[in-house]
């Protein structure tokens, strides 16, 4: 088994390797521009590779993006075991990232959070403390109090 160093170094070797080709390499117009690795994981073995990508688009090039990348599959294992030199070049996997989904959704989330404080903000505009401008007890208020409480008492 690998140690961790030399996996993370054949990770990002991958990872170069596999965006190079596509920029340049591979003439298949489902991939193009459109198609960014953003990371690559290797297994302790150096055996698999899971290489995770982008699309920009909508989900049609996404699914030619991954048709492309299936089928472009041995021409970049190629590649990678000819720059890698080890003695088993790595099987790869290709899997969509969905880094972009979820920053989208955060996003929503932010942005219906901005609204219902802008809300907030509308509604309370015009409104006064229920209890006073300055809620906190002074020291000359717990003088007052005690002067009540001894009052009572006399009355009593």
């Amino acid at each position: 088994m690998a140690d961790n160093a030399r996996a993370k170094r054949l990770a990002d070797l991958i990872r170069e390797v596999v965006a190079k080709k596509l920029q340049r390499g591979i003439k298949d117009p489902r991939l193009g521009t459109h198609v960014t690795i953003t990371d690559t994981r290797v297994t302790g073995d150096l055996r698999e590779a899971t290489v995770f990508y982008t699309v920009y688009g909508d989900d049609e090039d996404r699914a030619a993006a991954a048709a492309g990348l299936e089928s472009a599959k041995g021409v970049l294992r190629s590649a990678v075991g000819a720059a890698a030199g080890v003695k088993f070049t790595p099987s790869l996997a290709f899997v969509a990232d969905a880094l972009p989904d979820n920053a989208k959704a955060i996003e929503d989330l932010l942005d219906r959070a901005r609204l219902s404080d802008e809300k907030v903000r509308e509604v309370s505009a015009g409104a006064e403390f229920a209890g006073g401008a300055d809620p906190y007890r002074k020291p000359e208020d717990e003088s007052d109090e005690e002067d009540e409480e001894t009052d009572g008492d006399a009355r009593a």
